[in-house]
């Protein structure tokens, strides 16, 4: 993204590094994201969009494709392996090999809508997978839960009035990217919290409004779009959850997905961009999703 920007590659490093720390690494399996296909985009992006994206892919040097979203020579790389994650991901879940996965990629994807690149997002990874998981595994009804601190409106503008997709989501209000709140689609649980929400209130909603949603809804699997940059460390933003609230919610999405979606369930990375408060946030979340 070029020098200075917060959507670094020292992210997955410094998650690879706690994770070696903490002991958790030898527990786990890890497997290499394959390439996302055409066909697995074009569930998801138009085909003018997707082609946008390759031929933007500069040589050399930086390309913008707006002002927060830039490619340098690896980034189309990067972004398909990216989305190729999820649908791996997912493969493996549905095939029974693991229980659920955490995708720990990066460029992110929830602000990435059908045609258009933004918020450091190309290709919108946790669509891409949810509708693998329709497409390919013939599933009827899968939930998105998306508590980045930021509004998912790249995945609630490919996902709205889709009755096979519940996606529940919190995200700071007023904020980038200023949506979300506007009449949203009856499968679209967005709620709002205003700066300074910490984690009482957080768990109050997911407890109130995302769980009896979830519930009524009966996934047969869900998918997280599982952004850190909630965290109170997190200068992007200016809510207050910590590891605590993260493994808590991790553990309610668990509970779903053992009542109703036979445990499966896949993560992807979005934000989180302090690093130490995000290696410390995903080692939480997948030491409660490994039972660890």
């Amino acid at each position: 993204m070029g020098a200075h920007h917060p959507e670094c590659p020292d992210r997955l490093g410094a998650i690879s590094d706690r994770l070696i720390a903490s002991g958790l690494d030898v527990y786990l399996q890890f497997h290499d994201a394959p390439l996302a296909e055409m066909d697995q985009l074009l569930r998801v992006h138009a085909r003018s969009y997707v082609d946008h994206v390759h031929e933007s892919s500069p040589a050399h040097g930086i390309v913008h494709l707006d002002p927060d979203t830039a490619m340098s020579p690896g980034t189309l790389q990067a972004a398909l392996r990216s989305a190729g994650a999820g649908c791996y991901a997912t493969d493996l879940v549905m095939r029974g090999q693991v229980q659920n996965a955490f995708c720990a990629v990066r460029p992110p994807g929830h602000h990435a809508e059908r045609a258009k690149a933004m918020g450091f997002c190309f290709f919108n990874n946790v669509a891409v997978a949810a509708r693998h998981a329709l497409e390919v595994w013939g599933l009827s009804r899968v939930a998105i839960v998306d508590f980045d601190v930021h509004h998912g409106n790249g995945t609630e503008d490919i996902f709205a009035g889709d009755p096979r997709v519940l996606m529940t989501g919190i995200f700071q209000h007023p904020f980038y990217p200023y949506c979300g709140t506007e009449n949203p689609a009856a499968n679209m649980c967005n709620v709002p919290l205003p700066a300074g929400t910490r984690g009482e209130e957080f768990r109050q909603v997911v407890y109130d409004i995302w769980l009896p949603r979830l519930r009524e809804f009966r996934p047969e699997m869900i998918f997280v779009s599982a952004g850190f940059d909630a965290h109170y460390e997190d200068d992007m933003a200016s809510l207050g959850l910590v590891e605590s609230d993260y493994a808590w919610v991790t553990e309610q999405i668990k509970q779903v997905a053992g009542e109703f979606s036979k445990g499966r369930i896949v993560s992807l990375l979005e934000g989180g961009y302090v690093l130490s408060a995000l290696a410390r946030s995903v080692t939480t979340h997948i030491k409660v999703l490994a039972d660890l």
